[in-house]
């Protein structure tokens, strides 16, 4: 782990600490079990993102995607009669085809990754509301799909598989991200972009595979978001989900300029913040400020890591210096 997990998880630990002495039902069962189902739906996204910030872009049309992808795997689903497993393998692979275009868009065309997106956000939530005639995509009643709601949103041995899901691709992304040479790529082209080309990196395939997989993983957790409200209202769903993960990403310590971070950061980062949601909710703080709490640990966190790389930059310029004095 590095220093910045560490000091992270010790926040974690006491902010739970203080929110557990605030209320005690901070660690009742159903409680638990709930802030553990959600830190498992908002994770998978969360670690979505962070693939993205690490190559120093962004991607602002998460929640527009999840609400999109949701709207038709409910109606292939409910309305045509399409099987699950059809259904999944169609939404998986348009939310690749969504990742290929906006790889493609800010690497061939060398658009803004800023600009990309938001034109993501605004398209893929207005198709989604035109597709509903902006109703709502749900089960009919009495709608059973066993196999599909326990693969989704059952439990094994009381853990909830959204959960179990997002430690999977938590423990793949950590895998893809340390210890292979893709993510020693993401990392350098998140670093310079300019000095990974000249050292034969081929810089636009790997920033269009950073998308695609964050559109993937995004497409997951569409699922999970699908089968775990059973209804998808396309004008609210979703909403504000990007900020989520780049809070969390952030949090984590990926910075907005890239080539840093850690998936064992992202994973903090969503159980603090779904921590201070709790919190929030326990208190009985109105849940509009959920959004002024984000926007604060975005600030805050900001803040921190700018300092931070100051910190250790004139670490490193005093270090320098010393040893040319010593050479001397």
């Amino acid at each position: 782990m590095h220093k910045k997990d560490i000091g992270l998880a010790t926040l974690v630990v006491t902010v739970g600490a203080i929110v557990a002495m605030v209320n005690p039902r901070f660690l009742s069962p159903i409680n638990l079990a709930n802030t553990a189902n959600l830190i498992g739906l908002f994770g998978l996204f969360s670690i979505a993102e962070a693939f993205v910030i690490v190559t120093a872009g962004i991607e602002l049309s998460i929640g527009s995607v999840i609400a999109l992808i949701g709207v038709i795997f409910v109606d292939l689903i409910a309305s045509f009669g399409v099987p699950w497993g059809v259904a999944l393998a169609i939404v998986l692979v348009l939310s690749v085809a969504i990742g290929l275009l906006h790889g493609w868009l800010i690497t061939r065309l060398k658009l803004q990754p800023f600009v990309v997106t938001l034109c993501g956000l605004l398209i893929y939530r207005g198709v989604a509301r035109f597709y509903t005639k902006d109703g709502t995509a749900g089960f009919s009643f009495g709608s059973d799909f066993p196999m599909l709601e326990y693969l989704v949103s059952g439990r094994t041995a009381g853990i909830p598989h959204s959960v179990i899901a997002f430690a999977l691709v938590a423990i793949i992304s950590w895998f893809l991200l340390h210890r292979t040479v893709f993510g020693r790529h993401l990392f350098a082209v998140g670093k310079n972009s300019e000095a990974a080309r000249y050292s034969g990196i081929d810089t636009n395939r790997v920033i269009i595979k950073a998308y695609v997989l964050c559109a993937f993983l995004t497409g997951i957790s569409a699922v999970f978001f699908a089968m775990y409200t059973r209804s998808v209202q396309p004008s609210s769903h979703g909403n504000f989900y990007e900020l989520y993960g780049i809070a969390a990403a952030v949090l984590g310590g990926f910075s907005l300029r890239g080539g840093e971070g850690s998936i064992i950061g992202v994973v903090l980062g969503v159980i603090l913040l779904q921590e201070l949601q709790n919190l929030v909710n326990l208190l009985g703080i109105p849940s509009s400020l959920n959004f002024a709490v984000m926007g604060s640990v975005i600030l805050a966190g900001v803040i921190a890591d700018t300092q931070f790389s100051h910190y250790r930059d004139a670490r490193r310029q005093a270090s320098a210096m010393a040893a040319m004095e010593d050479n001397t």
